[in-house]
């Protein structure tokens, strides 16, 4: 330290420097936010630390601690004697930034009050060096936000308390950005810590918390007993969603998409959304069948509906929803996006957030114990996944259905400290100050206004009634039970504070009731400011992708002048730009296979496909870990600028009226990912979503969103989707973890044309295979047991002319000159193991042989294997050949289907084997010897001869 350095900051007497690190480095990060907010004197000193804009603070906090050890050599040099200087003013600075920091320790959250806590040290008065002798001077405020420049330090005190230790907890501190902070802190301390809300403010708030209450009682004494997941202890809910839903009309959103588990869904159903009681009590009644497929509980169905707000009319919409309560999350996050994107012009690539609101309501223990939430939380903020931020709501039960204890729950103090890893802002409210909850969330929705980053509201209250309606909560908590039982409801203390304000009389707070649950007796519409016209002209129209046979044929094919066209646009690179020098070659070589002068592999007949799309008017996005490049350097539809890193990508450049091209390397995520690409699929029908796995079995990380939405969210909730999945799949001797996507798992899942599972063994059939995804007017998930070594496999190939014309072929035919006649054994196959089988053929000279891929495994072409099986007079016996073990793969789904299609048919073919590994409880083995030693043995078993005799 130097010594101009020593003199600048010698005021700071020791008496502050060993209590105040918390203070100084609040100074510390005001001063990086903007330096002239601090005094001059502070100016220089913290210049003598700056280095860049990432300096630790902890060297500030260093330096100051050593002042405290060495006080003995320093005393004070500054002429200025005023208080600003003073160590007592110092040190109210230090209390001042503890209240923020630390306030929301002290703040009554629980209405229960059953877990006192602990006084708050750095709250005291004496922590900082302070006496109540202290509490009639008068000091500067300084950045403290309450409208005057020097207060009393017992005014200050007062202040601080009613801000930040009533009824709300603020955690904001860990923001990153200091204007950030500023705002929050002017938005919340200007006000004196006193929530000013008017006469009508107050009786809507009693309106919604009469409906929230109304409801429950109603379905309480109509369905005694039945499940509901009613929201008794957390009726603060209900306006809490109102406020959010009219103060983002006001701010100009036009749609909230709404996401949430259980508790409290029927509620927003009837007093939010606007469902008509009477379709919820035929629900319950069991007078409502699924028109189609499963169907599901009445808790777990979505909604959407118009409401008008101040700022127009606002369309709702809230996410079905299973119960893996959390993976809601990127899912609506998916939704909102493609929503923003649809209000867009062309899909554009500037994305306006502001017009959708995404809002997750989440409970807290499964906020704090699932994963997929440190997932979405982390998609937030990055190219790919951005909405704007995202308003967060915790029903907070303070109990996972019988686990109450802290340190079984969680490893945190507070169930929403995950969301500070994102910097998010949390305020913690007590759910029993309706109006502590509305001025809350007035808050978040104007901070993710302001920023356009998450903000949480973590509502603390308890369930009346247990789990559910079934349950006996006092035998796991009688403690908090019998504190329930005693307790008034949220409802009825707010009626008693309006009476004792003058606004309402006990007479008027019942008929409040009585009027409600008329409107109930009479099925009739409790939700206000319905739009019974709604403005449809953003809706997306889904009929014309219903009622299609998915077994239908659909021409695929493209002009070849326009592919031709389409290969030379992707070519043309931006001059100055430099590639790469293999890249640049695969350009080159790339041109002469689209332009029809070399065949084609796999990556040129792939981005040929999405490219013709783009030019038709089809979004095309593909997101995934690797997808830009390809992990295995196939794709390459990101370019880079070898001089300056900056990224080009052509398949944007194609036509000047093409629709959006967007490719995304993904954060290294799975199951949050997936879901998220699985809301954008079921939101925009024209369009080709893929997500691409970095190997297929990374897609384990996701099985729940393949369960619970891509297998079975059709039949269940009739959501239309038509994401495409492309699993890289096959054994090449890389192990277990690298060989399966389990395509044995997605086979089992396949029913009532569900989805497609396909196993495309050239660049014709996956061009095709894609294209068929938008062109024909069906949307099904379409499940690709993508190649590896196929992609650059010599006999893997296809010409111009095979994309020009044609279509995806669901069974693809021998193919070379064999006599029918002589065949008397017929291989069936799928994926890369038809070109081991097709080698060794040609070199055996086994003309008796025929291979036939079947290259659509579900919906499983039946006429066509029966058609490839009928060319064969003389067929004696029918294998099936698989890579994967045999107890994985197809063999287990295709058994039956073959034995019941081939054994009654008039043939002579009375014997179907398997060609397999070994059954095996991983997929693959690690040791390359006996991988090549088992693919030896499959190939020599399907074409009936030794392993000794393949050449």
């Amino acid at each position: 330290m130097t010594n101009s350095s020593k003199d600048t900051v010698a005021f700071a007497n020791t008496e502050l420097a060993a209590d105040s690190a918390a203070y100084v480095e609040a100074l510390y990060e005001q001063y990086m936010a903007d330096s002239q907010s601090v005094s001059k004197e502070w100016q220089d000193y913290f210049a003598t630390y700056r280095q860049d804009d990432d300096a630790p603070h902890n060297a500030i906090k260093e330096q100051f601690l050593l002042l405290a050890r060495n006080q003995s050599g320093l005393t004070a040099k500054s002429s200025d004697s005023s208080v600003e200087h003073h160590p007592k003013q110092m040190a109210v600075q230090a209390l001042i930034s503890a209240y923020r920091r630390r306030g929301h320790r002290k703040a009554n959250l629980d209405p229960l009050g059953l877990h006192p806590r602990p006084e708050v040290e750095d709250l005291t008065l004496a922590f900082h060096g302070l006496a109540e002798s202290d509490l009639d001077t008068t000091f500067p405020t300084n950045d403290l936000a309450i409208g005057k420049s020097e207060a009393k330090l017992r005014e200050i005190i007062e202040i601080l308390e009613r801000v930040y230790c009533q009824s709300i907890g603020y955690e904001y501190m860990h923001v990153f950005q200091g204007a950030e902070k500023r705002w929050i802190e002017n938005y919340i301390e200007s006000n004196h810590g006193h929530i000013k809300f008017d006469k009508d403010k107050k009786l809507e708030i009693l309106e919604r918390l009469t409906a929230a209450e109304g409801l429950e009682k109603y379905l309480a004494r109509k369905y005694t007993g039945v499940k509901r997941f009613g929201l008794e202890g957390g009726e603060s809910f209900i306006p809490a969603v109102h406020e959010m839903v009219q103060r983002a009309g006001t701010h100009g959103s036009k749609e909230v998409v709404i996401g949430m588990a259980h508790r409290g869904r029927l509620n927003l159903l009837v007093n939010i959304l606007g469902k008509k009681p009477s379709d919820l009590f035929d629900e319950f009644d069991g007078k409502v069948q699924p028109v189609n497929g499963s169907g599901d509980v009445k808790y777990h169905n979505g909604f959407s509906s118009n409401v008008m707000t101040p700022g127009g009319e606002m369309h709702l919409a809230l996410a079905f929803n299973p119960s893996h309560l959390e993976i809601v999350s990127p899912v609506l996050q998916g939704s909102v996006r493609a929503r923003q994107a649809r209000r867009s012009e062309k899909y554009g690539l500037q994305i306006d957030n502001s017009t959708v609101l995404p809002l997750v309501v989440h409970g807290d223990a499964a906020l704090a114990g699932q994963g997929v939430n440190q997932e979405t939380f982390q998609m937030s903020q990055t190219r790919a996944y951005k909405t704007g931020g995202t308003v967060h709501i915790v029903i907070n039960n303070q109990v996972g259905f019988t686990t109450s204890r802290i340190e079984d729950a969680r490893s945190t103090e507070y169930c929403t400290d995950v969301a500070k890893m994102v910097h998010a802002p949390i305020l913690h409210v007590n759910g029993d100050d309706p109006e502590a909850v509305v001025f809350a969330s007035q808050l978040a929705v104007d901070y993710r206004r302001e920023f356009g980053k998450d903000v949480m509201l973590d509502i603390f209250c308890y369930r009346r009634n247990g789990h559910n309606e079934s349950d006996e909560p006092s035998a796991t908590q009688p403690l908090m039970y019998a504190v329930i039982k005693k307790l008034p409801t949220t409802r009825a203390q707010y009626v008693e504070q309006l009476v004792q304000e003058g606004i309402i009389t006990h007479e008027q707070g019942a008929k409040l009731e009585d009027d409600y649950r008329e409107l109930l007796d009479r099925g009739e519409f409790v939700a206000g400011g319905l739009v019974s016209e709604p403005n449809t002209e953003l809706f997306v129209d889904w009929k014309p992708y219903l009622g299609h046979d998915l077994q239908d044929d659909w021409e695929t094919g493209v002009d070849i002048e326009k592919l031709k066209s389409y290969g030379r646009a992707m070519a043309k690179i931006p001059e100055g730009f430099t590639l790469q020098r293999q890249v640049a070659k695969v350009v080159e070589q790339r041109l002469a296979m689209q332009t029809g002068e070399e065949p084609l592999n796999w990556g040129a007949a792939e981005t040929l496909a999405y490219a013709s799309l783009a030019a038709e008017g089809s979004l095309v996005r593909i997101t995934g870990e690797d997808v830009g490049r390809g992990t295995f350097s196939h794709r390459h539809s990101e370019l880079y600028n070898m001089n300056d890193g900056s990224m080009y990508i052509p398949l944007q450049h194609i036509t000047k009226d093409q629709a959006r091209f967007a490719t995304y390397n993904s954060l290294l995520s799975e199951e949050a990912v997936l879901a998220f690409e699985y809301g954008y699929a079921t939101t925009v029908p024209n369009a080709l979503i893929i997500w691409e796995a970095q190997f297929g079995d990374f897609v384990n990380g996701a099985q729940v969103v393949i369960d619970q939405f891509i297998s079975s969210g059709e039949t269940k909730w009739q959501r239309v989707c038509g994401l495409t999945m492309l699993l890289p799949h096959g054994f090449e001797g890389q192990g277990p973890e690298h060989s399966s996507a389990r395509l044995e798992r997605f086979l089992q899942l396949c029913a009532e044309d569900n989805m497609q599972v396909i196993t495309p063994t050239t660049p014709a059939q996956i061009f095709h295979a894609l294209r068929r995804q938008v062109v024909r007017p069906i949307r099904k998930p379409l499940i690709v047991m993508s190649p590896k070594s196929l992609l650059r496999h010599p006999l893997a190939t296809s010409n111009l002319e095979e994309l020009a014309s044609g279509k995806f072929e669901t069974v693809l035919p021998e193919i070379d000159s064999i006599n029918h006649e002589q065949v008397t054994r017929l291989v069936l196959c799928g994926g890369k193991v038809y070109y081991d089988l097709l080698d060794q053929r040609r070199k055996l000279g086994q003309e008796h042989i025929a291979i036939v891929r079947i290259e659509q495994l579900y919906p499983l072409p039946e006429e066509r294997i029966l058609a490839e099986i009928d060319k064969y007079p003389n067929l004696e016996e029918i294998m099936w050949a698989q890579e994967e073990p045999l107890n994985q793969g197809a063999w287990y789904y295709l058994a039956p289907e073959l034995f019941r299609m081939v054994v009654p048919a008039p043939t002579k073919a009375k014997i179907i084997t398997p060609s397999a590994r070994p059954a095996a409880a991983a997929p693959a083995t690690g040791s390359p010897k006996l991988h090549t030693e088992q693919q030896k043995a499959l190939i020599a078993e399907a074409l009936g001869v030794t392993v000794e005799a393949l050449k």
